[in-house]
């Protein structure tokens, strides 16, 4: 068998390298003299496999954070507000909202149950 000659490196291979020496040198894992030497070899590197030797001590690049999942309140407790508020701003006598906050929780009930294949036994 044949040896695979070593892949020649292209410019983007070489800004890349030179990119993340940089980034290395100002999140402090090399001096500035480090960084200069290394960054100076990468734009004269020919083969992709003395790009690798420039940064084979360097820990891989941080993952970006990802943002924290937003919760939202859920619908039945926000309606049942929204309807006693409306209740208790009505001129009328009858408790009104309490027949459309017990259709809400009645649903709510029916889609658990539904979710988890049985019905829901109250926790201790």
């Amino acid at each position: 068998m044949h040896p695979t000659p070593p892949q020649r490196a292209s410019d983007t291979d070489r800004e890349h390298t030179a990119a993340r020496l940089r980034d290395a040198v100002g999140e402090g894992r090399l001096t500035l003299a480090e960084g200069d030497e290394r960054i100076t070899a990468a734009y004269a590197a020919v083969h992709r496999h003395d790009l690798a030797a420039l940064t084979a001590d360097l820990a891989a690049p941080p993952a970006p954070p990802t943002p924290p999942a937003r919760r939202r309140p859920p619908l039945p407790a926000v309606l049942a507000v929204v309807l006693v508020v409306a209740w208790i701003a009505s001129p009328l006598p009858f408790p009104w909202p309490l027949l459309l906050i017990a259709l809400v929780v009645h649903r709510a009930r029916r889609r658990r149950e539904d979710r988890h294949g049985g019905a829901i036994t109250p926790a201790a």
